[in-house]
């Protein structure tokens, strides 16, 4: 267990996780400084804690002996450069938890679905009699989670975090899939892609997707895999009875799941190959399919009006989550489907969208690059606001269409975060009734 006391470690970046840095660190004794690169922050800090607010100064970091940083605090960052060159060891929350945590970690990263797999495998676990907490990029930042009374800990990883781990030893990994995300932040999608796959490195299970071949590790550990296919091992589909099998044998019946989509017959394999792997019985597998809540902002039904569903989907922040979205959802819609869209794409190459276009009836636009989508559909509109949105898809929907909000981007350009254009969303939905 690393010794911390009287450590000069310098906290970079000063969100949630950030103080939850220097709480932990002024826990084990460490001197604790706190920097962020914006001008004003409101903070829940001791007084005694340094606290330095604008742009980051390397003359001062590199007189530290750690830097904690945040995920949203890029390790291309000049000051951050300087401080690695200078040979002051560079961290993330995620690595710290890693040198303290003793119990087993299953360990979870993707594009897409992160966070519904995160919760159904805590839930797995929780009905299965095992005693299973979650954090990480999800809900209790994760040195947290180090004061709570648990058996297993369930992470979710972004990329950001994984960049500044190196000790994390999961009992089982998975790497759920892999499309073109934060492009403005890595070189191309095979440097985002290694970033994913170092999940793997000291894994015990190495559990991927035989539907994205980008997911599959490159060599060491067990492997076990999941897909649409119905094979014998491993964990299959049979889409003809509606069952997903494990080793062979049923496992879980889809009409049985509160869960819907195809993307999500793939999110229920990968959490329950996790959950059986940290000790979940069947039961406790089946019972949480049947009872899990869909989390906000994931394909939720926002409210039926005049036989229009209108959906939130705001979590679908790069095109793969909206690909999934469409994918899944156009089946169950008897009319036609109409996409809300746009934000800030991060440097993504919007023609991915193309195949996934050809399934929506009427096409909606908004923000930062809401014109470089319009552009792949005929007969798009582009407008200024969400509630101009909701209010031409209210005129052109009718009963037994859809309306979904699927953006393909994140929210940064017009709104606080994904949570608040969801709640955007749902209120202009409201405010047609």
């Amino acid at each position: 267990m690393l010794n911390l006391a009287n450590k000069q470690v310098a906290v970079v970046g000063l969100g949630l996780t950030g103080q939850s840095c220097v709480h932990f660190l002024l826990a084990q004794g460490a001197s604790v400084s706190a920097y962020d690169s914006r001008e004003s922050l409101n903070l829940c800090l001791p007084e005694h804690v340094q606290v330095r607010l604008g742009a980051f100064e390397a003359s001062t970091l590199c007189q530290a002996q750690m830097i904690l940083l945040s995920p949203g605090v890029a390790l291309a960052e000049p000051a951050i450069q300087a401080a690695i060159h200078a040979g002051v060891e560079v961290i993330g929350d995620i690595e710290l938890f890693a040198r303290f945590n003793q119990k087993p970690v299953l360990a979870i990263t993707g594009s897409n679905g992160k966070s519904t797999v995160t919760s159904l495998v805590t839930d797995m676990l929780n009905a299965s009699g095992v005693k299973a907490i979650m954090g990480g990029n999800i809900g209790t930042p994760v040195l947290e989670l180090l004061n709570s009374d648990y058996e297993v800990a369930v992470l979710e990883l972004s990329s950001f975090q994984l960049e500044t781990t190196q000790s994390l030893t999961p009992l089982a990994a998975t790497v759920l899939n892999i499309s073109a995300d934060h492009l403005d932040r890595y070189s191309g999608l095979e440097a985002y892609r290694q970033v994913k796959l170092s999940i793997y490195q000291d894994a015990g299970l190495c559990v991927f997707s035989r539907e994205d071949e980008l997911t599959q590790p490159q060599g060491g550990s067990r492997m076990l895999s999941f897909g649409l296919d119905n094979l014998d091992a491993d964990m299959g589909f049979d889409a003809d009875s509606g069952w997903i099998r494990y080793q062979g044998q049923p496992l879980v019946e889809l009409a049985d799941c509160s869960l819907v989509g195809q993307h999500n017959v793939l999110n229920i394999q990968a959490a329950a190959a996790l959950a059986l792997a940290a000790g979940a019985s069947i039961e406790g597998v089946r019972q949480a399919c049947r009872t899990f809540k869909n989390l906000p902002h994931r394909c939720e039904l926002v409210r039926v009006h005049r036989g229009v569903r209108w959906v939130d989907d705001s979590k679908g922040t790069n095109i793969g989550a909206t690909l999934a979205a469409i994918d899944g959802l156009r089946s169950q819609v008897k009319g036609k489907l109409v996409l809300i869209a746009g934000g800030d794409g991060k440097g993504a190459d919007f023609n991915e969208l193309l195949p996934a276009l050809d399934k929506v009836d009427k096409l909606i636009c908004l923000g930062k690059d809401g014109a470089a989508i319009a552009s792949l559909k005929a007969d798009s509109s582009l407008v200024s606001s969400l509630d101009e949105a909701v209010s031409l898809a209210n005129g052109w929907a009718q009963s037994g269409d859809m309306v979904l909000l699927s953006p393909a981007c994140a929210s940064l350009d017009m709104f606080k975060n994904y949570h608040h254009r969801g709640q955007v969303f749902a209120s202009a939905v409201e405010a047609l009734l």
